[in-house]
């Protein structure tokens, strides 16, 4: 019967996203499907829609759709702009420049916003045209981009860190977002490595060095900005308050940033208003789905099962840890991240605390692994962002994106066999 079941949850969901049905309903169909194998029909559709409702109904979820607001009145705000400035003012001068500002930009745009497409889009737009002035291949900075903006998933405040704390059963999410940022930080020093040889190699010019007053001016300029992850952050491990009331406080800050920076008028909300309704619809949509599809495993016991198969494989925390990634990688390429973190969070976190890995180490390892799988096709939503914001294709952008990619999972690898890059930082604020 758990063989049966298994097959028809993985056959139905994947034949269901192969024949172009959305990812939400795709999940939501084969759980129902799996689930009329042990209900009778009425029970079945009662079950699903219960479970959906269940889902949703958790004050920790409506941190997201504020986040998602924040990000969208940061985007609009000229935020951007003073954040590439100040990027510029301290690493033009390195080889690849530009290619570096948009790195170091992309992190703190994506930390702020809390979204790697919001950071991809607003990157791609400003540099994307600069780079190509400057004598950089569209496609090296369209790679760029790509994978540096998923960085903000990893480095608080990160909406799919919230959802792990969900999908965990209540890891702390002040320890995640504590334990985000040296792998997030680290990730992108690799990032920086890899384009800085390669566009050495490609001979890209080299910006002027900047005077010290041009780097204090844009500091300056940038630093309302970057006080945002402070507030944000230090209220959370202080205890001053939650991360939904962070989540709030972020939005009612860069609201009045944006009227402050002049960049938002009031005839400009109604449209941002509009844009972060539906994203939030999509990403609740997603998050009610994926529960259910959480329940429906937990009832056919599927998670305890694929559980006994890893370590009935080995007992070997090197090996399991390197099947999960694998697993993972490969999760990554056909599946947007918030369902993937509730889906598979249930099924692993069992196998890594078996054998010894803190559930913060491995919400980390999982994000950042499935930060990869958004820069891949063929489900790769920044990728086909980074992608329509450069103006060119996907096969074009494959060759400079593959040694970014080996940096990504290079870095993966260090944190996931060298537990204190993640857990250190935590560790120091009693978590």
């Amino acid at each position: 019967m758990e063989a049966l079941t298994i097959f028809i949850l993985a056959m139905s969901f994947f034949l269901l996203i192969g024949v172009g049905m959305p990812v939400a309903w795709s999940i939501a169909i084969s759980s129902l499907l799996t689930l009329l194998i042990s209900l009778p029909s009425l029970a079945a559709l009662t079950t699903i829609a219960q479970r959906m409702g269940t889902g949703l109904d958790s004050f920790t979820l409506l941190a997201i759709p504020f986040f998602i607001l924040s990000g969208q009145l940061m985007t609009h705000g000229g935020i951007a702009q003073r954040l590439i400035r100040f990027a510029k003012s301290l690493i033009g001068t390195l080889p690849g420049g530009l290619a570096l500002i948009n790195i170091i930009s992309a992190m703190m745009m994506g930390a702020i916003a809390g979204s790697a497409m919001a950071s991809a889009s607003a990157m791609g737009g400003i540099l994307g045209p600069e780079m190509e002035k400057e004598g950089y291949d569209k496609e090296y900075g369209a790679a760029v981009n790509i994978t540096s903006s998923t960085m903000g998933l990893v480095i608080p405040p990160s909406n799919v860190l919230i959802v792990y704390s969900l999908a965990s059963g209540g890891v702390s999410i002040a320890a995640l977002f504590l334990a985000g940022y040296i792998p997030g930080i680290l990730t992108c020093l690799f990032l920086m490595l890899v384009a800085s040889i390669w566009a050495k190699s490609k001979g890209y010019p080299i910006s002027g060095r900047s005077s010290i007053r041009e780097v204090f001016s844009s500091f300056i300029s940038a630093f309302p900005s970057l006080l945002l992850l402070f507030i944000i952050i230090g209220g959370i491990v202080a205890g001053f308050f939650t991360a939904t009331e962070a989540s709030a406080i972020a939005v009612l800050y860069t609201l009045i940033l944006g009227f402050l920076y002049k960049e938002i008028k009031f005839k400009d909300l109604s449209k941002i208003f509009l844009d972060s309704s539906k994203t939030s619809a999509i990403v609740l949509l997603l998050i009610a789905c994926s529960m259910s599809m959480s329940w429906v495993m937990s009832y056919e016991n599927i998670p305890q099962n694929l559980s006994d198969f890893l370590i009935g494989i080995s007992e070997n925390k090197i090996v399991i840890l390197l099947m999960i990634n694998l697993i993972l990688l490969f999760v990554g390429i056909f599946m947007d991240m918030t369902p993937a973190v509730l889906i598979f969070t249930p099924i692993f976190l069992p196998v890594v605390k078996s054998i010894g890995i803190d559930p913060i180490q491995f919400g980390i390892i999982m994000v950042l692994n499935l930060c990869i799988g958004l820069c891949t096709p063929p489900v790769g939503s920044v990728l086909f962002v980074g992608v329509g914001i450069a103006k060119t294709s996907i096969e074009k952008v494959i060759k400079p994106l593959f040694p970014l990619f080996i940096a990504m999972i290079f870095a993966l690898g260090l944190i996931t066999y060298f537990p204190q890059i993640t857990l250190w930082l935590p560790g120091k604020f009693g978590f």
